[in-house]
């Protein structure tokens, strides 16, 4: 009898990068550095970076607007290991997790698909269950995958898009590397899990 090995199959994560603390610029590079030195799974696109007025958020914050970019990758893990890597990523370059919802962040990675995985889990909702009424997340993913449909939904991306309100606002705000040369690497190379 032989020994069979089964590779782990590959699937596309679509990614949310946000900020609106700080040099926020400079936390999305971070984040892409930190991706990109993982062994885990490979980045393939990003979207430039968009400027966006605050949703959700209380009042006391809604001048603080926000740094967005989509952020596209290929990896062989399970959704609940890669959700668990994204937090950890998102901690070693100092997001810190309180009970309140929405507050200001110097980072946020948000899982928008994982594949064609449909979840309710409460742990990790696929599709993102916002996803397809946030602005800052169907601009940027259009300009990278206009005609993709999020799971379970017949419209693509740039029909939802279309059907939105111009309110909030978006704007791009810098180029799909985001125009930043910053250097992360203390921020994130201890500890890194891959």
């Amino acid at each position: 009898m032989r020994n069979v090995h089964h590779r782990p199959q590959v699937c596309e994560a679509v990614l949310s990068l946000g900020s609106n603390e700080g040099d926020r610029l400079s936390w999305l590079a971070c984040a892409r550095a930190a991706l990109a030195a993982e062994k885990a799974f490979a980045v393939r696109a990003c979207s430039p970076v968009y400027e966006t007025d605050p949703v959700e958020v209380p009042e006391a914050f809604a001048q603080q607007r926000y740094l967005n970019q989509i952020v596209i990758v290929e990896t062989a893990l399970e959704p609940q290991v890669f959700s668990r890597l994204m937090h950890a990523i998102e901690q070693r370059l100092g997001r810190t997790r309180g009970p309140e919802r929405n507050l200001p962040r110097t980072l946020d990675i948000d899982i928008i698909t994982f594949g064609d995985i449909r979840s309710t889990d409460p742990e990790l909702t696929l599709p993102h269950p916002r996803a397809g009424t946030r602005r800052f997340v169907l601009q940027p993913l259009a300009d990278l995958r206009p005609e993709a449909r999020l799971p379970g939904d017949a419209r693509t991306v740039s029909e939802r898009l279309r059907d939105l309100p111009d309110v909030p606002r978006v704007k791009c705000f810098a180029p799909p590397c985001g125009g930043a040369a910053v250097s992360c690497a203390p921020r994130f190379e201890e500890g890194k899990s891959s």
